[in-house]
């Protein structure tokens, strides 16, 4: 049996839950690939927290929505091993009201959601199949399963995501990997605190609070966990009692 940890790959790993998602995995023994984009001192920061810690950890920068950048930075991770934990995290926001979005507004959220997934994932299955272990996770919102106003583009980002976590649970049941998505609801972080102020929150959420990055991550990680070997296909909230 081999000694190697299994390699995870975390998209948006430097952000508020992306980072919880990073210091879960490393918890779990797992050496984290913490990819970025821009926040790449932050990305620093949070590898060298997790080394310091113990764990393997690597920072991956590079554009998602950019095909040859992605294929030429990850075949070089690959060349280490197979990514056997995949969480497609990184996602962006870019509110309007429908009749204002502009196109780039649209093409932008979904570029990044829809795209991200499509170039991470495909990139890593085939290794990941090849160990007949996998576990896929991409962070969906309610904002797919009820709507939000002016989030006409990221509620169908999210909402194809949900799609695609089903689809492609379907494909790969047979080969050792499990496909899901994670709905978060309000979750406290930076990007959420302008939208949803106290009262707001008591109005919309029965546990009248905000869910927490590490809550967040606590799923995810049991997600990617052994445990979580029959669990597939599904979109799983977590949102405190929202819309239920």
């Amino acid at each position: 049996m081999s000694l190697e940890p299994r390699r995870a790959l975390v998209t948006g790993g430097a952000g508020a839950i992306g980072s919880a998602i990073c210091r879960r995995l490393a918890r779990d023994g797992l050496f984290v690939y913490v990819q970025v984009r821009e926040a790449r001192e932050e990305a620093h920061a949070l590898v060298h927290e997790l080394q310091s810690l113990g764990a393997g950890a690597e920072l991956l920068a590079f554009d998602l929505t950019d095909a040859g950048a992605c294929e030429h930075v990850l075949a070089q991770a690959l060349c280490a091993g197979p990514v056997q934990v995949l969480v497609n995290n990184a996602a962006v926001h870019d509110d309007a009201a429908f009749p204002a979005m502009q196109p780039q507004q649209w093409q932008r959220v979904l570029d990044v959601s829809l795209l991200g997934f499509f170039h991470v994932t495909r990139t890593v299955l085939l290794p990941m199949i090849r160990t007949r272990w996998g576990r896929i996770i991409s962070m969906s919102s309610v904002a797919a399963l009820k709507g939000n106003r002016g989030q006409v583009n990221y509620a169908a980002a999210k909402g194809a995501i949900n799609a695609a976590t089903r689809a492609l649970a379907l494909e790969v049941a047979t080969r050792g990997i499990t496909v899901n998505a994670v709905a978060p609801g309000i979750i406290a972080t930076p990007m959420s605190a302008p939208s949803f102020d106290a009262a707001a929150i008591e109005r919309l959420v029965p546990m009248q609070r905000a869910g927490s990055s590490e809550e967040v991550a606590e799923l995810a990680g049991f997600l990617a966990s052994e445990a979580a070997g029959y669990i597939t296909g599904q979109v799983i909230s977590i949102n405190g009692g929202m819309y239920l």
